[in-house]
């Protein structure tokens, strides 16, 4: 897989922000950022990663495998949200549980899609 540097200024330029912010929001210098933007520099994969996390965007819209630049997942650190992070590991463990969150965010969705109406 390779990296698509054209891609890298599609995400930058939908979070409409310059090099130079998109460069601090990655803690790398703007030097570095321009050349993973112009091709000169590849990023490891673990970079794309991060590029990834921070940008909310798909890693293999990155590397031009997928047109679907939203990323397909979230990450919820314990740090930032302790409290659903414990239910996200409650629901991962227990299946039964699982299954009734589930029912109750229908439930709630289908509420809120009646009372918009």
């Amino acid at each position: 897989m390779n990296f698509c540097p054209e891609r890298l200024v599609e995400v930058r330029t939908s979070l409409n922000i310059n090099k130079a912010e998109a460069a601090r929001r990655l803690n790398i210098s703007a030097m570095a950022y321009g050349r993973y933007e112009k091709g000169e520099r590849e990023p490891s994969y673990q970079s794309v990663c991060f590029i990834a996390q921070t940008f909310h965007c798909n890693i293999d819209f990155l590397y031009g495998t997928s047109d679907e630049m939203e990323a397909d997942y979230i990450i919820v650190s314990h740090s930032e949200s302790p409290e659903l992070y414990s239910l996200l590991l409650e629901i991962h463990e227990n299946h039964d549980m699982q299954k009734r969150i589930l029912a109750y965010a229908r439930n709630l969705k289908k509420n809120q899609i009646e009372i918009s109406n």
